[in-house]
């Protein structure tokens, strides 16, 4: 069972390639935080900038720094179910120890679309299948008869990454698929609620810059200690919401160059953020405790 913290990786890169070096310092950095395990490769790693090359690479690069030492979960959806298939494949030959699988996006599958194109993946592929529900991206949430209908058909379809904004969804997922079935926090600010709920961990875009009070967050919750997690939330809240001031991953990739661990750079069509905005980020981290007072 997938349970814990689980960082969404961003993807460093140094003159338009991969910063193989940052993202080995960003990997050891993780594993020395203590997170159950890491997502290279998904909508934080600029997915959607890589090509088919770079995509397994990376793969491979975060099994090979990683060196089993945490979990490794390939992002490899697609909105084709063979590319789907094709980049799960090659996560698996890469050595991942899972794969997170996006709804099918822009093309707006139905529901059934949405069964045929996970269980087609599922049968693919050995590897544990964490399904990844986010609306807001996609255009389609994948409904709870569905995910219920993928765990009965599919028994490596394992979890899902919830990031719909709905504790009442929460509660339906947990309702319909039983104490087996993962469910992580897709919304580093609903964690805690969602944990409330059911959930049992989140993959998380904050973990990028405070991995350690993520985990701690999530370990507090897990053993009892509501208090202490409600106290890490509240600290942690303000980090939380300016991370997506503006388009995921630009606010992350903002923070971790003002920690000094990666250069800022992206791929077109993001581009770096707004002068006011990245000032506020600043503030909020150095309110925080996480960058320095200068």
């Amino acid at each position: 069972m997938f349970t814990g913290t689980y960082t969404a990786m961003i993807t460093p890169f140094r003159g338009g390639a991969i910063d193989e070096p940052a993202l080995a310092r960003l990997i050891q950095r993780q594993i020395k935080a203590g997170v159950d395990g890491l997502v290279p490769v998904g909508t934080t790693g600029e997915s959607a900038t890589v090509d088919y090359a770079e995509h397994i690479r990376l793969i491979a690069l975060s099994v090979k720094f990683a060196a089993g030492k945490t979990k490794i979960i390939a992002g490899t959806g697609a909105n084709s179910t063979k590319e789907a298939i094709y980049l799960t494949q090659e996560a698996e030959q890469a050595g991942a120890d899972a794969s997170l699988q996006v709804a099918p996006y822009y093309n707006k599958p139905t529901q059934e679309g949405l069964f045929q194109h996970f269980r087609a993946v599922a049968r693919a592929t050995r590897l544990p299948l964490i399904l990844y529900s986010i609306p807001s991206r996609c255009g389609i949430e994948i409904g709870v008869d569905t995910v219920r209908r993928l765990a009965a058909a599919c028994p490596n379809i394992v979890s899902i990454k919830e990031a719909g904004g709905s504790v009442d969804r929460v509660s339906q997922l947990r309702a319909a698929l039983g104490p087996k079935f993962s469910i992580l926090s897709g919304d580093d600010s609903l964690t805690l609620p969602f944990m409330a709920v059911g959930a049992q961990g989140v993959i998380s875009v904050a973990a990028n810059v405070v991995p350690r009070e993520v985990v701690a967050l999530v370990r507090a919750f897990a053993s009892g200690d509501v208090v202490r997690a409600q106290k890490w939330h509240a600290k942690l809240y303000p980090v939380f919401k300016d991370l997506f001031m503006e388009t995921n991953p630009i606010p992350v990739k903002a923070a971790l160059a003002m920690l000094g661990l990666i250069a800022e750079e992206y791929r077109l069509p993001l581009v770096p953020m707004a002068a006011a905005n990245r000032a506020r980020l600043a503030q909020t981290l150095k309110a925080c405790g996480v960058l320095k007072r200068v």
